[in-house]
């Protein structure tokens, strides 16, 4: 009894003093499930689950929006990762705009991890309708969507650029772009999400498209961010279209141990380039877009920037 009685306190000591689980849970918490952003968090996931042999488990939650998920960080513990664009970072930090009279200090707490494909503004022309320009678009359906930042920013440009007026705005579902462009009820439809878009991919495929440009005067009067797509991304595209874009990134607060905060950034680099060859999305993503993440960076990445020898502003650190 004496014996048995020493093994088991030797059992109970050594359990002690190992990890609980070797395992490290992350919740990711990203967008509508039918978005493309949802897609490229399950991907994410599950290149962080192959790449570290399950030691990092990402379990993948849906959200209704970028706004929603900066508000749960008040609530969320150290194992929350989310998307959202910089700028609203920024306003919860300052308690500005939608975040007026909902401010918390936990917003001070956000940190970044890295950057994922940015919304990237595409304003889509049948080749029939012959517009190329913005002012071409005087006398055509446009067909904007509802509710979206895609629709919002469209409606947007469409004022700045002096057509609002002379376009008629189609009442049709975004998801019937392309049946509508096809069969000619709309002239051209405005969408925003990562490039390569599914929607732009399958119209310039099957009715052929043109996808305007903005000049470096126009993206100033935007106030957003200046984005090329390279000539060849769409079918019948010889030239690269420049256009905007509103960063994403991906965030973490203080809560998150650095180590965790390093793994995380280091297998999403790593694995980046077999990501893209799944999804042409991420091929969009470099160390360029590194300039958009306007506030600080989790401790544990700016070590893998560091040691990768990607260059961040002291802002960033």
């Amino acid at each position: 009894m004496f014996f048995k009685a020493l093994t088991t306190a030797a059992a109970l000591t050594a359990m002690a003093v190992l990890p609980a689980s070797a395992e490290t849970r992350v919740t990711y918490k990203s967008a509508k499930s039918t978005s493309s952003y949802y897609q490229m968090a399950v991907q994410i996931a599950e290149a962080m689950q192959d790449a570290t042999a399950g030691e990092i488990s990402v379990t993948v939650e849906e959200s209704q929006g970028s706004v929603q998920n900066v508000m749960e960080v008040r609530a969320r513990g150290g194992d929350y990762v989310f998307t959202t664009p910089p700028v609203l970072v920024r306003l919860a930090q300052g308690g500005k705009a939608m975040f007026e009279g909902k401010d918390d200090p936990a917003f001070d707490d956000i940190r970044a991890l890295f950057p994922i494909p940015s919304l990237t503004m595409h304003f889509v022309m049948s080749a029939e309708s012959g517009a190329t320009t913005f002012d071409d678009l005087k006398g055509k359906t446009i067909l904007l969507g509802k509710g979206s930042f895609g629709a919002r920013e469209g409606e947007k440009y469409l004022g700045l650029f002096g057509v609002q007026d002379e376009v008629t705005i189609a009442d049709v579902e975004l998801s019937n772009a392309v049946p509508a462009l096809k069969n000619g009820q709309i002239d051209g439809f405005v969408t925003a999400g990562s490039w390569p878009a599914p929607n732009v991919v399958e119209a310039a495929a099957s009715t052929g498209v043109t996808v305007l440009s903005l000049s470096d005067e126009q993206i100033a009067e935007t106030k957003r961010t200046k984005l090329v797509i390279p000539a060849g991304t769409y079918s019948g595209q010889d030239a690269d279209i420049v256009t905007t874009s509103l960063p994403v990134v991906a965030y973490t607060t203080t809560k998150m141990d650095d180590d965790t905060a390093y793994q995380l950034t280091r297998t999403y680099w790593e694995n980046k380039a077999s990501m893209g060859e799944a999804s042409a999305w991420w091929n969009g993503v470099d160390a360029g877009l590194m300039e958009n993440i306007t506030g600080k960076i989790h401790p544990g990445a700016v070590r893998y920037y560091e040691e990768a020898g990607i260059a961040l502003t002291d802002a960033q650190k």
